[in-house]
């Protein structure tokens, strides 16, 4: 069997595992040990602390520092109410495309590595090459966090990281941070021919929102001067507002949720000082003088540093020799790169697929692009043996 022809078998039993964020990862995470015991790797499992989930590091080659980590995720989004035309859960060619849910974002690299594999266990390497596959970065890089805490603790640690997020190949060396926020109103229910004898959650939830779009356009008008992302400026997305529970009833509940992508952590602090500013000072007062009772909490679901782009960056040096690209990006969208990054490795993003193809119905990835990942990994495995 062809590399690629392994390749595509592995992404089909990857896919098979509904992954969904809310849902266990451990049948994958136990598979994949298990093919990758198979061929003598040192194999860790770290499961999460409520036990339904884990990380898997494995490590080829030499027990020593320095080595390089090829990271993926496991988890996947949601499939519902996403009008597919095939099984999400099956892995479906079509022509040159390959239809699933995680495809692209990012099951299609972690197929790559496991067909690498058995090159990699019979490389003489010079250096470690290790697999990181994380649960729930999708939800705000849980897994991720935890394993590089364990990394911090080890002497022995990686220098550089390739994170395979679906970039079609392209070197990307900087991304945003990603910060995501639900923010909750108590009020107190009533009957609605009544409004002021209550305390509306959904009217101080539409005002919080208000003042969130106020904070989104000043931001956009303090662009960052010369900034190579797109936009050039801190944004602000409202990803849902929800509460209530009929016509004629006050709302005693109501939930905000929203995320910040900051292009600098100045505006990280300034806007979560200046929303709790106004939810504490303002907003609460209001409901208090009605409701003694009535609060607003603002939950932390998440909060990943970005990819700082790094004028010394071995990671990015090393796979732009690998492909043979030149230029290099930042995107907007986040990963666990940054992560990395806070134990002082190098680290770039780079993987087969694009990301327009993820979070969509009929996800899919290019054989093609598959081909180009391969590629590189078989380019590694001999500069890392060399």
């Amino acid at each position: 069997m062809s590399t690629l022809d392994l390749t595509i078998a592995h992404l089909d039993r990857l896919v098979s595992f509904p992954t969904v964020s809310s849902d266990s990862n451990l049948e994958l995470i136990h598979w994949i040990a298990e093919q990758l015991s198979n061929l003598d790797a040192q194999v860790e499992i770290m499961v999460s602390p409520e036990g339904d989930k884990a990380n898997l590091f494995a490590s080829f080659g030499p027990d020593e520092a320095g080595g390089i980590v090829l990271s993926g995720h496991t988890d996947v989004v949601p499939v519902e109410d996403q009008p597919w035309s095939t099984e999400p859960f099956a892995l479906t060619r079509q022509d040159d495309r390959l239809l699933g849910r995680g495809t692209c974002d990012m099951k299609g690299f972690i197929a790559c590595c496991l067909a690498v594999a058995p090159a990699i266990a019979a490389a003489d390497l010079r250096r470690p090459i290790h697999f990181a596959f994380t649960y729930d970065e999708e939800t705000g890089c849980l897994g991720g966090r935890e394993l590089v805490a364990a990394l911090s603790a080890r002497d022995k640690r990686p220098a550089l990281a390739i994170v395979g997020e679906p970039t079609e190949m392209r070197i990307i060396e900087g991304h945003k941070g990603c910060h995501e926020y639900t923010t909750v109103f108590h009020g107190l229910e009533g009957h609605g021919s009544d409004p002021d004898a209550g305390v509306s959650a959904v009217e101080y939830a539409v005002r919080y929102v208000s003042r969130l779009l106020e904070v989104k356009a000043e931001l956009a008008a303090n662009p960052v001067p010369g900034s190579r992302f797109s936009p050039p400026w801190t944004t602000i997305n409202v990803g849902s507002l929800s509460g209530g529970v009929a016509h004629n009833v006050i709302a005693p509940l109501a939930e905000v949720s929203w995320d910040l992508r900051p292009v600098r952590d100045a505006d990280q602090a300034w806007v979560k000082t200046t929303m709790e500013d106004f939810a504490q000072n303002t907003l609460l007062p209001e409901m208090q003088s009605v409701h003694p009772e009535a609060a607003i909490e603002t939950h932390t679901i998440g909060e990943v540093q970005g990819l700082e782009p790094m004028d010394d960056n071995e990671a990015r040096d090393l796979v732009m020799g690998l492909t043979g690209g030149n230029t290099t990006d930042v995107v907007s969208f986040g990963t666990e790169a940054g992560l990395f990054q806070s134990l002082g490795m190098s680290v770039v993003v780079c993987g087969p697929g694009s990301i327009v193809q993820a979070h969509k119905a009929d996800e899919y990835i290019e054989v093609s692009e598959l081909e180009a990942c391969l590629a590189m990994l078989e380019r590694l495995i001999e500069r890392a043996s060399s």
